[in-house]
């Protein structure tokens, strides 16, 4: 498989699970970024005008989502970053 080198500036990272959970609800995860030894992951979304929206709605207690989808997303996201351990 061929790996992507990825450009910073084209996407938005977050260390928040809470936060990268809201967001993945709408956008995909481009990439997680394990550091090794390190209980941090950083989440990449694809930066967008849209998805700058979302972020600060979030921030602004502005985005209504469902609970059922916010904690399936989040088993979800879960899921991934502890497959590989």
């Amino acid at each position: 498989m061929k790996q992507e080198t990825l450009i910073l500036r084209d996407f938005y990272s977050t260390t928040d699970l809470a936060l990268a959970t809201a967001i993945s609800l709408y956008f995909p995860i481009e990439a997680i970024d394990k550091t090794p030894n390190s209980y941090k992951a950083q989440f990449l979304f694809r930066r967008s005008k849209e998805l700058d929206q979302l972020i600060e709605a979030v921030w602004k207690n502005e985005l209504k989502v469902s609970p059922l989808a916010y904690f399936s997303q989040l088993k979800n996201i879960k899921a991934r970053l502890y497959a590989s351990r």
